[in-house]
């Protein structure tokens, strides 16, 4: 369940009350009055009518300046529901604006967001030139490149340009970033970085392009239906770092074919994972919330689709000619 104040004009309660009603609300309640025109109101209602919910409160209260919604979880509810109220609420996606604010946080191209890259950078290139699976591991964990594309996907889906737009630039800086400095580390390491964990970075298969379409959708999955803990597996399975330290490494080294071989890995990855979290953005409905922006955004995910499924046919090809 959630917990659903409002803050609104005194006359706005029987309407909410009707909607209370119509989505079978736990409960509602008139609050105390906030000032002279404005009254607090609550209701208590079951997560999967909160995305109706909230649709239906901004369409109202979209006149009235002064209106709050504010959602709030609720931990413990008593008496327990029952199965089939347990498999309705594990069944239900995330709110749009709940996931929404979880993306603007992944798209910030911040101070934390550039530090995070430099030294899980770092930490990877370490970890492929001494030859280390649990040092790259590690490298996979804190690298922050997995949001920025989740955050792509869901711009995409709303028909948000200033959430794609600054998802691209954050992707575009981590992934520069990430080269440039392990192309550094390449081009003043002593001696020829000759290790296992490299040299896998620089092929290209199948098997990558299944990797990374699963992770793709595991990571839109586990972000939708608030399963968190899922996504440091899924930043493992990924991989979006090891192949851009990988690229500069053997920039670095002056080993070019290699450099292609790792930055079409790279790119298959990235193109991956944003059509796998489309495509379960989709299925799991989201949507803009008004008709003219759920049209735009719908012919916006068909024409992002495409390139998409180009650019991924036209980079296993030129992986082949390798």
């Amino acid at each position: 369940m959630k917990i659903v104040e409002v803050i609104a004009e005194k006359g706005s309660g029987q309407t909410l009350e009707t909607l209370a009603g119509k989505v079978k609300a736990a409960d509602f309640r008139r609050l105390e009055v906030d000032g002279e025109r404005m009254q607090r109101y609550r209701m208590i209602i079951p997560d999967n009518q909160l995305q109706r919910v909230l649709d239906a409160l901004q369409s109202f209260l979209g006149a009235q300046a002064s209106s709050r919604i504010l959602v709030l979880p609720v931990e413990i509810s008593l008496p327990k529901p029952n199965e089939a109220e347990r498999e309705a609420e594990d069944a239900t996606p995330a709110a749009r604006e709940a996931i929404f604010g979880e993306m603007e946080k992944m798209s910030r191209l911040d101070r934390n967001y550039v530090l995070l890259v430099l030294l899980s950078t770092v930490v990877a290139a370490i970890g492929l030139i001494e030859d280390n699976v649990a040092v790259v591991v590690g490298a996979m964990v804190i690298a922050p490149l997995l949001g920025p594309n989740l955050a792509l996907s869901f711009g995409t889906a709303l028909g948000d340009r200033h959430l794609v737009g600054r998802s691209f630039l954050a992707l575009g800086v981590g992934a520069g970033l990430a080269i440039l400095l392990s192309a550094g580390v390449g081009y003043f390491w002593p001696e020829t970085i000759d290790s296992f964990e490299l040299e896998s970075r620089s092929r290209v298969g199948l098997d990558s392009v299944a990797l990374a379409l699963a992770a793709g959708a595991a990571g839109a999955l586990s972000l939708t239906s608030g399963v968190s803990s899922v996504l440091v597996g899924v930043m493992v399975a990924v991989a979006l770092l090891p192949p851009a330290a990988a690229v500069g490494l053997f920039l670095g080294q002056g080993k070019w074919i290699a450099a292609e071989g790792s930055a079409l890995l790279l790119g298959i990855n990235i193109v991956c994972v944003n059509i796998a979290a489309k495509l379960v953005m989709l299925a799991r409905g989201y949507r803009p919330r008004r008709y003219y922006e759920k049209e735009r955004a719908r012919r916006a995910m068909i024409r992002v689709l495409v390139g998409w499924v180009l650019t991924l046919v036209i980079l296993v090809l030129l992986a082949y000619r390798l």
